[in-house]
């Protein structure tokens, strides 16, 4: 699909906010720590087991994914793709024995035009909630393709 044939404004109006996705995961207390000292964390809270508030790194839930990157039927937008880079909203702790629900939507499609030419941005949002219905993480995760001309 050319960009001449691309109405980004009406791929948004039908997929932006379209939830396609449900995944579950087990939080593992080593794995959080693991994370933690990647991340080269020293706050006990992240790196300290016996600490009376260990709970997962704020950006542990970065690693988690869909089974599903896009919803069946989406538009193929552009040619090739790559990461755009992660974002993520902490609301609440995640604790080790947590089991976590991410909800995955499309939560953005927008352009950008550089000195390259033009982008699209797909942002594909996991929103997470603990084995109470708590909300704990947003993670917003951009993908990046070049306009077909």
């Amino acid at each position: 699909m050319s960009m001449a044939n691309l109405d980004i404004d009406d791929v948004k109006a039908k997929w932006v906010g379209f939830e396609f996705d449900r995944s579950e995961f087990r939080v593992d207390g080593g794995r959080m720590l693991d994370w933690a000292q990647a991340c080269g964390e020293t706050d006990p809270r992240f790196v300290d087991p016996d600490n009376p508030d260990y709970q997962a790194h704020p950006t542990f839930t970065a690693q988690f994914g869909a089974r599903r990157i896009l919803p069946e039927g989406f538009p193929k937008l552009g040619k090739g793709g790559f990461d755009g880079g992660k974002a993520v909203e902490c609301k609440g702790p995640i604790r080790a024995g947590d089991v976590l629900t991410g909800d995955s939507q499309i939560a953005d499609i927008y352009t950008k035009t550089g000195r390259s030419g033009t982008m699209i941005f797909i942002v594909h949002r996991m929103n997470f909630s603990n084995q109470d219905g708590v909300p704990v993480a947003t993670v917003d995760w951009r993908m990046i393709s070049t306009a077909k001309d």
